[in-house]
């Protein structure tokens, strides 16, 4: 597992570093969290960016607002994105080389993912389709769905260069023994 791990770095390096990074002006500071149900699933987010032109498989969080701490933003994207409260659990991976935006071109991301609980998992508004999307053209949009952490490895399950390396630390982290201990 270590292995696979170093590779996924390796490539996420290659690649930031064959990048323009003369466009950056600004840091994007997001805040993710890592749900996982008592069926040992993880929730995702489904989303249509850029104006309904590109689709991205994501964990849910956001960007950290002024004024704002860490968890704080996690808190407060959960409840705005999934409409249920969660509490903020031990922090899993901040990112610690350069990623661009996916969402801009002039920003540098700072990616901070926490493990994240509540009894509240289901009220989740969810679907068992991936980009299950009925928006008009031009649209952007987003759906929560579960995958099960057994399938988490597929690379299609999910699709931000830092989302897959935290991936990796969660199927490395999550043993067996870790799932036991919390529940899962």
């Amino acid at each position: 597992m270590f292995f696979l791990l170093f590779q996924v770095y390796s490539a996420i390096l290659q690649t930031q570093s064959s990048m323009n990074k003369s466009n950056i002006k600004r840091f994007n500071v997001r805040v993710y969290g890592l749900l996982i149900n008592n069926r040992s699933e993880i929730l995702v987010s489904d989303e249509l960016i850029k104006k309904g032109t590109v689709k991205v498989t994501k964990f849910p969080g956001g960007g950290l607002h002024f004024g704002e701490g860490l968890r704080e933003c996690l808190s407060r994207e959960f409840s705005e994105e999934t409409g249920v409260s969660v509490e903020v659990k031990e922090h899993i991976y901040t990112t610690d080389f350069f990623v661009p935006s996916a969402f801009d071109d002039d920003s540098q991301v700072i990616a901070v993912y926490y493990r994240v609980q509540t009894d509240e998992w289901e009220k989740i508004p969810v679907s068992d389709k991936k980009f299950d999307f009925n928006v008009p053209p031009g649209v952007e949009a987003e759906r929560f769905r579960w995958v099960p952490l057994s399938e988490l490895d597929k690379e299609e399950s999910i699709h931000l260069p830092t989302d897959k390396l935290v991936v990796n630390l969660l199927l490395r982290t999550f043993s067996e023994s870790t799932k036991q201990l919390y529940g899962y």
